[in-house]
């Protein structure tokens, strides 16, 4: 081989091996041994395509190909070379209609401490309903799999996903940083038990964007811990609505702060915006919430914070609750009372913000009721606010 040659090889490699490092390299599970039929498990598939992925040291995309993928159940860690990997999914993932098989599992499908995924597409099918069926029949039954779960993890994207009949929760968010949450669709029957859309706890820097949820409990509940949560263009119903809480089950317990809610529409929920704790001691609290341009049609309670639940009726001070902005609130309630403040009298709510509500019951005003909530209102403001403007001791 002439020496010219050996430099056109060496050349070509090098062009070569250039471009798969900038495009990256793609694994397709059913190259992989997955089967489309919707009843071969194919969770190994998927599994091996995750190894050989976060073993490439170039950016790495795992492929789902059109098809149904029956899927035992998924468990993806972060022990990868690259902080690049890219789910791309035209296809279905089917869980086992036997809920006996999954429901004593906390997640279907969870990345734990995983860095850098990017999840597009995807239709997670639950197969909930027999769950369901179970609960509401009063029968001994498993307490049900969320469907995706994060745990521990960062920099995540996911779009475009939809999840289908969860057992429980859908998508879960526990610990983890920096995520961004868009385009989604959630789906499951107004009487689905505990199928909250999207849960957060101890995370920080989440946002959701443009999303739309109908199910049975919250469309989004925001747990202890939660901050720095961005959440707009939403549209919710069936629901119990957007949730803080509930807060102060622990007496040791993070807060929840720096908290964006805003262009969200709420049909026929059972709740609008929500804050919901405890009625004890505890080290938790709720500081720093805006509520703005939400739109309530026929929202039994849209406007919320009930800081007395309180089983035993004693030792109840409540979790500590301050600066809650309500700005660009209107629509129907269907309620006589459409703003419920609820606080303790050991710790009033203070800082309570009303700018331009507007809620009506019945083509007439709707009526408020505040116990213990210190606050001002500007504006126009219906039902007239029953804020105390100052709280004495």
């Amino acid at each position: 081989m002439s020496s010219n040659t050996i430099v056109l090889l060496v050349a070509l490699i090098f062009i070569i091996f250039r471009q798969a490092k900038a495009e990256g390299v793609t694994f397709n599970v059913v190259e992989l041994g997955a089967t489309p039929d919707g009843k071969t498990d194919s969770s190994k598939s998927f599994l091996d395509a995750w190894t050989a992925a976060c073993g490439s040291v170039v950016p790495a995309s795992i492929y789902v190909p059109p098809g149904r993928f029956f899927i035992q159940g998924l468990y993806f860690n972060d022990k990868c070379k690259t902080k690049n990997v890219l789910f791309r999914i035209d296809g279905v993932l089917v869980a086992p209609a036997d809920f006996f098989v999954t429901g004593n599992m906390a997640n279907w499908i969870e990345f734990r401490e995983v860095d850098g995924v990017a999840i597009s597409g995807w239709i997670l099918d639950g197969q909930g309903i027999g769950l369901w069926n179970c609960k509401l029949a009063g029968k001994t039954c498993p307490s049900g799999a969320t469907t995706l779960g994060f745990t521990g993890s960062k920099n995540i994207l996911v779009q475009g996903l939809t999840s289908l009949n969860s057992q429980m929760f859908h998508i879960v968010l526990n610990g983890c940083q920096n995520v961004k949450i868009k385009g989604l669709k959630v789906l499951a029957s107004a009487n689905s038990p505990n199928t909250d859309g999207i849960h957060v706890q101890l995370s920080f820097g989440i946002t959701i964007l443009n999303t739309v949820i109908s199910t049975g409990d919250d469309c989004i509940s925001i747990g202890a811990g939660t901050t720095d949560l961005w959440i707009e263009k939403v549209v919710c119903g069936p629901g119990h609505g957007i949730s803080i809480g509930s807060l102060g089950k622990d007496r040791k317990e993070q807060g929840v702060e720096n908290v964006t809610v805003k262009t969200v529409t709420f049909s026929g929920t059972q709740n609008g915006a929500r804050i919901k704790t405890w009625g004890r001691p505890s080290s938790g609290f709720a500081r720093n919430i805006l509520f703005q341009h939400l739109t309530m049609n026929n929202v039994q309670n849209p406007l919320v914070i009930d800081q007395n639940y309180c089983p035993h009726k004693r030792d109840c001070p409540g979790v500590k609750i301050s600066d809650v902005t309500y700005q660009n609130i209107h629509g129907t309630s269907a309620t006589v009372i459409a703003v419920t403040f609820d606080c303790s009298k050991e710790n009033p709510c203070k800082d309570i913000k009303l700018e331009k509500v507007k809620l009506i019951y019945r083509n007439q005003p709707a009526e408020a009721s505040c116990t213990n909530a210190a606050g001002t209102a500007s504006g126009i403001v219906v039902p007239s606010s029953c804020l105390y403007k100052f709280m004495h001791s």
